[in-house]
């Protein structure tokens, strides 16, 4: 009798409670537990396609009939006037069907982000940085194009350049973009009457993204101005609208297609822009599909970076070395145009307190404008140059004084009330950064690791060691406010399957693993049930980058918004058929407790189905609280803040300046975590990266302006046998964010970088011992080899 009642047609069913075996048999079929919810582990979605080379990534999608390639022609020189331009040669070449100019733009030759009109997709009389995009060759081949784009021949008259802050600032060249002042209390008065005061610069380098997927895009003509782009960007519906506005169409004309990205890191946030505005104009000129993809060379030649900043600092202090006033010049190369300069130079200000209180500051930041290739966003967007010069502020205090630089960073820690505001007037109120400095200085041993350091260097000897243990409190938002948004379109079919469509990209983070398990929880289903698609601008419109470590955030919150939305729907449907109380229903593991009826969740929804329910909703979000006011630098520019320590032990050979990270200690704060084992593999990623930045990598032009770190082969990037000997990462476990995010999580994505200055500050201790800790070493970034041997021999010079 009980098999009948289960095996039956769901619309023949019993409306009132079941008899008890049949209560027992249909909560057998489900588990008390979900698999894949939040709060736990689970293997990233696409692993074992990445293991295997069975993901598919735009370089993948089959070519149809008739695909064209294209490849750019870039400029030879820094900064000169085009006197003449025959491309003659280039389109007699074998297999090219075409060429395209800034006159072949059949709406505005412009792809500035900010609106400036300073970003043109080819050069027309001018050309501003060596690599500038001046053409593109369209050919049967992706071989044939690039070999013909070698053929044009372009008469130059060349123009001073300017190639870095300083030489921009002396060239008069100006700002790309408005610079910011930040100011609290009065720097000036309080620096004058101090009892100590330190000068000082610090050069910070740039940083190539280095993504394993190079820049590409693929467009296929429609009928009318209809053209599908598929991508590999951060940002699908900026590339909409770029796209739109240089073909003279409507956004709604354009989709952009992303299913994953093979990295990102920031440089396709806008950089992709140019890409998939070439394919597109070739694809609807010729009408045929249109791909592009550079190699690595042009690639890092014609694409932006990490902005390099020359930050001149002032701080006074006291005897016990607590800071009392602080002010700082910030000079970025900026590059030719003004792309995201401008919020990335304001969020370096931002971050230029780090977790410390300034009684009294004064911020200036000065986008230069320079002729290189214009600089973009990066993981951390700016933070980690502001960071950075914190801890050197830090690290000067510390051996002025004769104190260990632990001891002076918890001296100027934000504390309680009076103590707890930013230069940008923002209240600090859930400020776990000394909890966490104090955890790990437990469980790193450092007190006694530090005692063995110095135990080690007083030998003298050739190998020297530093220990440093520093930490981050990295704000959380877009600082464009609009940004803070998202949307998420969910359907559920008759059978109990779920799709899931939301505006953020997938680029190797674990972003749709993490957002399935949102909605897996709101549902109680398996995770495997939910099935989330490439990122389209036809599912999910005006979505913002998935940057500013927001992925999580804004999508999580919009794919649970939704899911609510249907959930409501279905608890209403369940209280009227099973005619119960709302409150009776129930939400179980992959099933619906009705009163005391449990029906399997894809037979309910079988039901809902029938009974004619909508299971199908848009969900969105935007973060509440944010304001900024940049004119006079108040607000409350982030949702809340996401804090870090860590802990790096070094060694360094003081005759050749090789060095190797012996050890590194890091605790973590991520809040509740949505899934640990993805967060952990965040914070190791980030470490390791941030480690090459303040390391190995470094970017060189030379006197004419050329970029020749433009490929592996001249551009150091860490590798395996670069990371810690001894690697500990935790996260912390009593964390919660105090603010209603997504599952009380927190962002993951950039904070952890910042956890590297850790292993910079610990070379400038090692390099101090030569001189026993008398002087500043005041190493730049990045610290080469090169760079910490000649601080070695300084010290020792000055000895």
């Amino acid at each position: 009798m009980t098999d009948k009642i289960v095996d039956a047609p769901v619309e023949t069913q019993k409306r009132t409670d079941p008899p008890v075996a049949q209560k027992l048999l249909r909560a057998d079929q489900a588990r008390d537990t979900i698999r894949g919810g939040v709060h736990t582990d689970l293997r990233h979605d696409s692993a074992i396609k990445h293991v295997t080379g069975r993901a598919e990534y735009c370089d993948d999608i089959p070519e149809p009939a008739g695909t064209l390639h294209a490849c750019l022609g870039l400029s030879s020189r820094a900064h000169a006037l085009i006197r003449a331009m025959d491309l003659s040669a280039v389109e007699a070449a074998p297999g090219v069907i075409g060429v395209l100019t800034a006159a072949d733009v059949p709406g505005v030759n412009d792809i500035s982000p900010t609106g400036r009109d300073d970003e043109p997709v080819f050069a027309t009389e001018r050309v501003e940085f060596w690599g500038q995009p001046i053409f593109a060759v369209i050919a049967e081949t992706r071989d044939a194009a690039r070999r013909a784009a070698l053929l044009a021949g372009i008469e130059y008259e060349n123009l001073p350049h300017a190639l870095d802050p300083d030489a921009a600032r002396a060239a008069g060249m100006g700002y790309v973009t408005p610079p910011l002042t930040l100011r609290r209390g009065d720097a000036a008065a309080a620096m004058q009457s101090a009892p100590h005061r330190i000068a000082g610069r610090i050069a910070v380098g740039g940083q190539d993204h280095m993504y394993l997927e190079g820049h590409i895009a693929f467009a296929i003509p429609g009928e009318d101005e209809d053209v599908i782009v598929h991508s590999s960007t951060q940002h699908p519906t900026e590339a909409q609208h770029m796209v739109a506005h240089v073909l003279g169409v409507a956004s709604n004309a354009v989709t952009i297609n992303v299913r994953r990205m093979g990295g990102g890191f920031g440089g396709k946030e806008t950089q992709m822009n140019l890409f998939c505005a070439v394919a597109a104009i070739a694809a609807k000129k010729w009408n045929r599909p249109v791909k592009i993809r550079p190699d690595r060379d042009d690639d890092m030649t014609a694409t932006g970076k990490r902005h390099d900043f020359v930050i001149d600092y002032e701080v006074g202090f006291d005897d016990s070395g607590r800071i009392l006033a602080m002010s700082g010049d910030f000079a970025a190369r900026c590059g030719y145009s003004s792309d995201l300069s401008g919020p990335v130079t304001d969020r370096a200000l931002f971050h230029a307190d780090n977790a410390y209180f300034y009684p009294h500051v004064l911020l200036n930041s000065h986008p230069m404008k320079t002729n290189t290739v214009s600089n973009t966003a990066f993981r951390g967007f700016g933070g980690p140059q502001g960071m950075i010069a914190a801890e050197r502020i830090i690290e000067e205090i510390a051996y002025h004084r004769g104190l260990d630089s632990l001891e002076v960073r918890k001296r100027n820690f934000l504390g309680d009330a009076g103590r707890d505001v930013t230069p940008y007037h923002q209240t600090v109120e859930d400020n776990i950064a000394p909890r966490l400095v104090d955890e790990l200085e437990q469980s790193a041993d450092y007190r006694a690791r530090l005692a063995a350091v110095k135990a080690w260097n007083a030998k003298g000897g050739v190998i020297r060691k530093g220990i440093a243990l520093t930490p981050v409190k990295f704000g959380i938002s877009f600082t464009a406010t609009w940004y803070n948004q998202a949307g998420a379109l969910l359907h559920i079919y008759s059978d109990g399957s779920i799709h899931l469509n939301h505006g953020g990209t997938e680029m190797g983070q674990g972003l749709n693993t993490k957002i399935a398990q949102v909605v897996a929880d709101e549902l109680q289903v398996d995770a495997d049930r939910i099935k989330i698609t490439k990122t389209t601008t036809e599912k999910v419109p005006n979505t913002s980058a998935t940057a500013a470590s927001s992925g999580s955030d804004l999508n999580g919150m919009a794919a649970q918004d939704a899911a609510r939305q249907i959930k409501e729907r279905l608890t209403a449907f369940a209280a009227e058929r099973w005619q119960t109380a709302p409150g009776n229903v129930r939400f179980v593991a992959n099933a619906v407790e009705i009163g005391a009826e449990t029906v399997p969740f894809a037979d309910f929804i079988r039901e809902a189905y029938m009974a004619r329910i909508h299971l199908s909703a848009a969900g969105f979000y935007k973060t509440p609280k944010i304001h900024w006011d940049r004119a006079s630098g108040k607000g409350r520019p982030f949702y809340y803040y996401a804090y870090g320590a860590a802990c790096s032990e070094v060694s360094v050979d003081t005759l050749t300046g090789e060095y190797r990270v012996e050890r590194a200690d890091i605790l973590h704060d991520v809040g509740r975590s949505l899934n640990p084992a993805l967060d952990r593999g965040q914070v190791e990623g980030a470490f390791v990266q941030g480690m090459g930045w303040l390391t190995t990598e470094e970017l060189w032009w030379d006197a004419n302006g050329r970029l020749r770190t433009h490929a592996p082969s001249t551009y150091k990037i860490p590798l395996a046998s670069d990371r810690p000997r001894i690697f500990n990462v935790e996260l912390a476990s009593w964390s919660e964010n105090r603010e209603k995010t997504i599952k009380r999580s927190k962002a993951v994505g950039e904070p952890p970088f910042m956890l590297a200055i850790s292993v910079f500050e610990a070379l400038s201790h090692a390099v101090a011992s030569v001189a026993d800790y008398r002087e500043c070493p005041r190493l730049d970034a990045p610290a080469t080899p090169e760079r910490v041997l000649m601080a070695v021999e300084r010290l020792r010079g000055a000895g």
